[in-house]
This record gives structure tokens, C-alpha cells and sequence, in this order.
């Protein structure tokens, strides 16, 4: 086999590792995508519930200065019936305690029902929150992992690389723009064997002479179907 043909068999093996490498990069980091997005999810519904419950606590604080207010009302009221001297005045004054009563019911009733309404979102919070902690104690774990693997296979990446560079520098250049076409245009594979007479890259049975020349000439030829760049197989 011709040198340059070895050196484009090593550079397509390296191209073909890196693809792989990329592929399992691509799935990698998908994943911790995934995990990201997973606690952004579980975080996210943690924090609404947290803000819908500081809404109802600044309702419920709200309510409770109303209550106190009319609380007082009605004790100022009731204090001046002594003082009253007319039956009208006096008939008047109760009939706005009775209102400012009636008020307090009212403003009780809303309390009550904003604690229930509190006490279900805190403990759906504290849910949500148990969750969170899970999920994240889950996610941090894996990542980590994930991270590991990625800066690995980056490292890795790195050195083959740099062969790769190297291997790419010992070619002709016109002969690396025919490789490094193929290599987009033929699913990673530029280089391949001609056995039994034909291209095994697209199964095309080559022209005898052309298939003869392989064993002597010193250019690299090509399949006329798929235009791979072709060695000689034994068989």
C-alpha cells in the first residue's frame, strides 16, 4: 500500500474515532441538559409556591390589621353607650356596633379561610421543597459524573487531534481537500478496500483494468461510482 494511502487509512480511523467521540460528547451533554432543566423544573414550582404563599401571608397580615381596627371600633362604641342621653343617639350607637359586629364576622371568616388557604400551599411547599432537595442531591451527583467523563474524553480528544494535525500535514494538500470532502460527503468513510473486484464502499463492481491498476500504479484512484479513494484486498 502506497505511504499516502497509509497515512489517509490512519486519518480516517482517527476522523471516525472523533466521531464517536462527539457522538458520546453530544449524548453526554444532552443529559446534563436534561438534568439542569429537571431541577429548573422542580425549582421553578418551589418558588411559585413561595411567592402565591407570601401573597396570602401579606393577605392575611392585611386582614388581621382590619380586624384589629374594627375591633377597636366596636370597643370605642360600646364605650360611649354610658354617655348616651337620647334614645335615638342610643338606638344609633348600636346599630353600628351591631354593623361593626357584623364586619368582624366577616373579616374572622376570610382569616380563617386564608389560613386554610396557607397551611395547604405551605405544605404543598414543604413538598415541593423535599423534592427539590432530592432532585438536586440526584442531579449534582450525576453531573459531576457526567462532567468527569466529558473533560476525559475533551482530553483524550485533544491528543488525537494533534496526530490528526500532524498526519494531515504529511499529505499533499490537494489530496487532503479529496479526503476531507469524501470524509463530509460519504458518512466519515473517504478511504476503503477494493476486494473481489469491487468497491466495498457502495458494492460497485470497478472496471477490470481499473482494479488491475491498483496493484501497480502509484497514483491513488478512486471508485467512479462513489469517487472513495481505493486500496488493493487480498482475495
Amino acid at each position: 500500500m502506497q505511504e499516502k494511502l497509509i497515512i489517509l487509512k490512519k486519518l480516517q480511523d482517527i476522523d471516525q474515532g472523533l466521531n464517536d467521540v462527539r457522538r458520546q460528547l453530544s449524548v453526554l451533554e444532552s443529559e446534563a441538559e436534561e438534568l439542569t432543566a429537571e431541577r429548573g423544573r422542580v425549582e421553578g414550582m418551589a418558588t411559585t409556591l413561595g411567592e402565591e404563599l407570601a401573597g396570602l401571608e401579606t393577605q392575611l397580615s392585611e386582614l388581621d390589621c382590619s380586624l384589629s381596627i374594627e375591633q377597636d371600633n366596636v370597643g370605642k362604641a360600646e364605650g360611649r353607650l354610658p354617655a348616651i342621653k337620647t334614645q335615638k343617639e342610643y338606638v344609633a350607637v348600636l346599630k353600628e356596633i351591631d354593623t361593626a359586629k357584623k364586619v368582624n364576622k366577616e373579616i374572622q371568616d376570610k382569616i380563617k379561610n386564608k389560613n386554610e388557604e396557607i397551611a395547604a400551599i405551605a405544605a404543598e411547599k414543604a413538598e415541593k421543597d423535599a423534592e427539590l432537595a432530592e432532585v438536586s442531591a440526584r442531579t449534582a451527583e450525576r453531573a459531576a459524573l457526567i462532567q468527569a467523563q466529558i473533560d476525559e474524553i475533551k482530553a483524550n480528544t485533544s491528543a488525537r487531534e494533534t496526530e490528526r494535525k500532524e498526519l494531515f500535514a504529511q499529505i499533499p494538500p490537494q489530496l487532503g481537500k479529496r479526503y476531507q470532502v469524501l470524509i463530509e460527503r460519504r458518512n466519515g468513510v473517504a478511504v476503503v478496500i477494493a476486494h473481489k473486484g469491487a468497491c466495498t464502499g457502495c458494492n460497485m463492481l470497478l472496471p477490470p483494468q481499473l482494479f488491475n491498476n491498483l496493484y501497480t500504479t502509484r497514483e491513488i484512484l478512486s471508485c467512479p461510482l462513489c469517487s472513495r479513494l481505493l486500496y488493493v484486498g487480498e482475495g
